[in-house]
């Protein structure tokens, strides 16, 4: 007995060590993230970078050789239709213009001459399409107050009537500018002609006016110089009226159809600008990526919904990051998308039951990258781990480290 109480402090001691031992091979819980399924909207986006430009615009050339003015405007300033002057020219003595020289001008003014007969023929259709537009857009308006069309089905049709009423605009716009050409074509084709005496009798100086209303985009030449036909000299364009091009993967472009919902992002405004899918070009092209992959890319053209003063700071061949709506749904049952990993070729997550790991398997439906749809498997409210460890198994013990979804 004495032996023994002798020899307690080592027993102590040892199973002291026996006890630190234990507790520290002892499994500890892996400490996970934790997110809890819920309901909500969710929305699968294509996300691009776009520019915008603007949808009519016009170069304004010299239509004869002579001795062109300093063209004063600046890139940026307003301009009025037949008021504005841009420039005029000096043409040079019709006398020593030879018989070459007169028949192209007669062909240019029969040319300008068909163009206006297109413009107007284009005119009439674009204003049929856009009264049959209207009229099944006010149709909708009806319709949707008793949920007879669906809210997607509405804006289909709201599109469908801003999107005509903008064809009718450009066609205008091409009417414009063919009735312009023909003026100009018809006062070179007289400083060509000769009369019995000689020339015939013209003002001094040709000026060429602005043919629509709008801005001066690029000024392409500037000082006073000799300049020969068809030499451009400015551009113009409404930058009222621009729209958004979006160069997309071609096997993204394959699942946006025209009418979809853009949203518009880092434009360099407070609020994101909203637009329309209003084409999707038929005829790709081959990009080379930043880091040197060739990508098959396809144009998508989108047109703005909203009010201009809006994106009044925008101008033509901005930057702006677009995200192209393929598909959404207001109400759905979802986790973040990093709870999701594969199992025997099948979606699982890990749900946090009573501080231990569960697999379960489920199905999956729309996928962002960010949130997933669940269409089985899950109830709302269950709690799932987020970015589960390869470590983990069936049945692991688990600590919440935090809820952070």
């Amino acid at each position: 007995m004495k032996r023994l109480w002798q020899n307690m402090p080592l027993l102590v001691v040892a199973l002291g060590v026996a006890a630190l031992a234990a507790y520290a091979f002892w499994p500890r819980p892996f400490e996970v993230d934790l997110a809890t399924a819920s309901e909500g909207p969710l929305a699968v986006t294509v996300d691009e970078d776009g520019r915008t430009r603007v949808r009519d615009r016009y170069v304004v050339s010299a239509p004869l050789a002579g001795q062109m003015a300093r063209i004063e405007l600046e890139p940026g300033d307003e301009v009025a239709a037949g008021q504005t002057l841009l420039t005029t020219i000096q043409p040079v003595d019709p006398s020593l213009l030879d018989e070459r020289t007169r028949r192209e001008a007669a062909a240019r003014l029969r040319a300008t001459t068909a163009a206006i007969d297109h413009a107007n023929s284009r005119i009439s259709e674009a204003r049929e399409a856009h009264e049959s537009a209207q009229h099944e857009f006010e149709r909708a308006k009806k319709l949707v107050k008793t949920n007879a069309v669906t809210q997607a089905e509405f804006d289909l049709f709201e599109h469908a009537e801003r999107r005509t009423a903008q064809a009718v605009r450009s066609a205008e716009f091409a009417l414009q500018v063919a009735q312009f050409e023909r003026e100009l074509a018809q006062a070179a084709l007289l400083r060509t002609e000769h009369t019995e005496g000689g020339t015939a009798p013209l003002e001094e100086r040709l000026e060429i006016r602005a043919p629509v209303t709008g801005r001066i985009l690029r000024r392409m030449e500037e000082s006073a110089r000799v300049v020969e036909p068809g030499l451009p000299l400015v551009e113009l364009g409404d930058t009222n009226q621009m729209e958004i091009e979006i160069d997309v993967l071609s096997s993204d472009a394959a699942l946006i159809r025209p009418g979809a919902k853009v949203l518009l992002q880092e434009w360099g405004g407070s609020e994101p600008l909203e637009a329309r899918v209003r084409l999707v070009e038929p005829a790709g092209f081959l990009k080379i990526s930043s880091l040197g992959v060739e990508e098959q890319r396809v144009n998508i053209i989108a047109d703005f919904t909203g009010p201009p003063e809006a994106r009044a700071a925008l101008g033509d061949a901005y930057r702006v990051e677009a995200q192209i709506v393929v598909w959404e749904s207001p109400r759905v049952r979802k986790i973040p998308a990093g709870c999701l990993f594969r199992d025997a070729g099948r979606w699982a997550v890990y749900v946090a039951s009573n501080s231990t790991a569960r697999l379960r398997h489920v199905e999956v439906g729309h996928n962002n990258g960010l949130e997933a749809e669940i269409l089985d498997g899950l109830a709302v409210g269950d709690r799932v781990i987020v970015h589960p460890s390869d470590k983990l198994a069936d049945g692991s013990r688990i600590a919440p480290r935090t809820q952070k979804y």
